[in-house]
């Protein structure tokens, strides 16, 4: 059986994890388990939400943004040499 990890989520009953679906394992298979608990009132965000409100912290600053960006591609060519056709 052609075993993949995975994220599965669960419910610890004492020192059992009852998955909400099955692993991808086969019986007896010994696994690496790392418990991170989840927040019952944790608010989840549609996907891309997070990357929007990471990359929000430039949407005032559209102008300053495109002005560093062009500097940074100007340090990059300085230093690369040029290529022969």
């Amino acid at each position: 059986m052609n075993s993949l990890p995975g994220v599965f989520a669960g419910v610890v009953h004492g020192k059992i994890i009852e998955l909400t679906e099955a692993p991808r394992v086969p019986d007896g298979q010994a696994v690496s388990v790392i418990v991170n608990p989840i927040e019952p009132n944790a608010v989840r965000l549609p996907p891309g939400e997070g990357l929007r409100r990471a990359f929000g912290g430039w949407a005032e600053d559209g102008d300053e943004l495109d002005q560093y960006l062009e500097w940074t591609r100007q340090q990059r060519s300085v230093r690369r040499p040029e290529i022969d056709p």
